[in-house]
């Protein structure tokens, strides 16, 4: 539902300034909505850089979190999402790269 809220914002305006990105495009595995990088303001503040994602496949969003430039370790960012695996899919990253998740 965020992913498809953030996708109605921008088709009206985009007045938040977020973005959309997929992995393939009309078969796509993954969809991530966050806010445009040259919005980001302070690289602590996990509100500010909150990511929506909807997946089909568990390995696209463990592929996206361990190595892409969609999602950056430099930032603090907070990831919303309601579907089954996915707290356990961000542990196993940020266990992979010897990172604390809260």
């Amino acid at each position: 539902l965020q992913v498809l809220g953030t996708v109605m914002t921008i088709a009206r305006g985009n007045p938040a300034s977020h973005e959309v990105l997929v992995d393939s495009w009309p078969h796509f595995s993954i969809v991530l909505t966050r806010l445009r990088p040259e919005e980001h303001r302070d690289p602590r503040d996990y509100y500010t850089n909150q990511l929506a994602v909807f997946y089909r496949d568990k390995g696209a969003l463990q592929a996206l979190l361990g190595g892409t430039e969609a999602v950056t370790q430099a930032r603090a960012f907070q990831i919303l999402g309601m579907q089954d695996g996915l707290d356990e899919a961000v542990q196993e990253v940020a266990s992979a790269r010897g990172l604390k998740v809260e």
